[in-house]
């Protein structure tokens, strides 16, 4: 009697499923269009003449910037000026005991760089050329695609030459460095 039971129960959720896909499906007939009625009387198109004289409406003056106009030459950077300095005052300083000679250091002298280091002044000028190797090197169609990116790595480029000249070596290795690095990602 179960299995009667189920059977009947599948049988009438079926008939509902159906009966409610038919009901809602609605009808599949074309509708009816009323025809509209023939139009009987002729109906004439009047031209309207524009008038002679329409109000002239001026264009307003806009003032615009002038046109940028591209140019090869780099503009010149202002150099900032030294800030005079107050004169410090007097402080009493410990006297320390002198160095050790230089037999008893182990890692050698540590210096700041700039003139005194001739191998860091070296490395500076040898990375700035190989950047100009490759920045010559550069196919034209990569340096059309990648403008932005080529521009920023020779300005880090000439930025670098500037402080080699001037005796900035350390500067002129950081600016190369940086060329660099951009140069790399540009020949990705």
């Amino acid at each position: 009697m179960n299995v009667r039971y189920d059977i009947s129960r599948k049988l009438v959720n079926a008939m509902l499923c159906f009966g409610l896909t038919v009901g809602l499906g609605g009808c599949r007939h074309k509708p009816q269009v009323a025809p509209l009625p023939p139009v009987l009387a002729q109906v004439t198109l009047e031209d309207i003449p524009e008038p002679d004289n329409l109000p002239m409406i001026e264009a307003p003056q806009i003032k615009l910037p002038p046109v940028p106009i591209a140019s090869n030459a780099k503009p010149k950077r202002e150099k900032k000026k030294p800030v005079p300095k107050a004169a410090p005052e007097p402080v009493q300083v410990a006297i320390a005991p002198p160095p050790p000679p230089p037999e008893e250091t182990a890692i050698g002298a540590l210096t700041a760089g700039g003139e005194a280091n001739p191998q860091t002044k070296q490395e500076a000028a040898d990375l700035i050329a190989s950047i100009e190797k490759r920045l010559n090197a550069l196919s034209p169609q990569k340096a059309d695609e990648e403008k932005a990116q080529v521009s920023k790595v020779k300005n880090f480029w000439k930025d670098a030459q500037d402080a080699l000249k001037s005796g900035d070596a350390e500067g002129a290795k950081t600016l190369a460095t940086k060329a660099k690095l951009l140069l790399d990602d540009l020949e990705k």
